[in-house]
């Protein structure tokens, strides 16, 4: 993790918000007009194409957290909603609102729960964060809660596949994970 520099880290992390928001309206097929782009997730669901990035996003920001503090975080999710203004005005608030509501909750429970375990708290923050997302951002920005079995899916998924990929990683020997 030490080769990935805490600048790269925290451009990502804040590029996940409108590049999710993006993803909404460009990326994926729409079943009606005026429906979010949809992909499938898995198990017959579909979800808002912008699914993976914030699973994505939820795994980073704890990364973010471990490698730089509060601080950067707290600063990457104002810029990152602040940039997701220009990229989907239309749906905007209702992104930075519920992705704002599942960072704090995942905040708070990778803080608690990393006292025991990184990797536990990467995924049971991951978890929480992912079901306060779904609800709250299909509630807000569609006024339905339609697809929030997809987004579940998608966004615990991806949480899931970052952290294993990120345990495996780390157990790689040291003169290889150097490569």
């Amino acid at each position: 993790m030490k080769r990935i520099s805490t600048i790269t880290l925290f451009i990502g992390y804040l590029l996940t918000i409108p590049s999710a928001n993006w993803f909404i309206n460009n990326v994926g097929s729409t079943p009606f007009p005026g429906s979010p782009h949809l992909i499938p997730v898995g198990f017959g669901y579909q979800a808002p194409s912008g699914v993976l990035l914030i699973g994505l996003a939820l795994f980073s920001r704890d990364l973010l957290q471990e490698r730089a503090g509060k601080k950067p975080v707290v600063i990457a999710i104002g810029l990152g909603l602040l940039l997701s203004v220009l990229v989907n005005p239309a749906i905007a608030f209702a992104s930075g609102a519920a992705f704002l509501a599942s960072e704090l909750a995942d905040f708070g429970i990778y803080t608690q729960v990393r006292k025991y375990s990184k990797w536990l708290g990467m995924l049971v923050s991951g978890i929480v964060g992912s079901i306060i997302d779904s609800f709250l951002f299909l509630w807000l920005a569609f006024d339905s809660i339609a697809f929030w079995e997809g987004q579940i899916i998608g966004k615990v998924g991806m949480t899931i596949i970052c952290v294993g990929i990120w345990k495996g990683f780390r157990a790689l020997p040291k003169r290889l994970s150097t490569v």
